[in-house]
């Protein structure tokens, strides 16, 4: 039996997501678009009701191709607000396109989106070292700064709660629990 983070308690679904992507460092730009896609759709909401709505997600925004989402017209916003596979929510959904068109941006300045994220952490993964879930915070100066540039590029929906979560999803930051059997992998292999 592996001792692993208490947050995806018994739900199949959280715990496939929990061992085998949160925290691992992911530096695809396609996959941290869909994060960031996920991680703003969720304001206001739990994880769980997202990651149930994944695969809508990946349908109705064009597999997270950003390049795809950032053309979205006012007549594709019409549609997604009729997609029930996605929270139908037009600040949301605006969002995503207006943020997929920043993401072009980004990438145009830095190469890719990326290089541009990691540097928030100085290209390198953040220990958490946290023991319990307790010690989890839900900001960090880090993601205080992220949230903040990314808001004065014109990103909408990525306060500093929301981009702390992103930053744990693709492994900015280690925040399994230290008894985690994730939180030792992650760490050995130096990612």
């Amino acid at each position: 039996m592996k001792t692993r983070c208490k947050w995806p308690n018994t739900d199949l679904l959280m715990i496939s997501y929990h061992d085998k992507e949160w925290g691992v460092p992911i530096f695809n730009d396609r996959k941290i678009f869909e994060f960031l896609v996920l991680e703003s759709a969720q304001a206001g909401l739990s994880w769980c009701t997202i990651l149930y709505r994944r695969e809508g997600y990946k349908k109705a925004f064009a597999n997270f191709d950003y390049r795809k989402v950032a053309k979205f017209t006012k007549r594709d916003v019409m549609r997604l607000l009729k997609d029930a596979r996605i929270i139908r929510n037009r600040l949301k959904i605006e969002a995503t396109v207006n943020n997929a068109q920043k993401f072009l941006e980004v990438q145009k300045e830095f190469g890719s989106f990326a290089k541009y994220m990691w540097s928030f952490v100085g290209s390198q993964q953040i220990d958490g070292k946290r023991k319990t879930l307790k010690d989890l915070p839900a900001i960090t100066p880090e993601a205080e700064i992220f949230a903040k540039d990314l808001k004065l590029r014109g990103f909408k929906f990525l306060g500093p709660t929301i981009v702390y979560a992103h930053m744990q999803a693709v492994g900015m930051v280690n925040d399994h629990t230290q008894d985690c059997f994730r939180y030792k992998e992650i760490k050995r292999k130096g990612l």
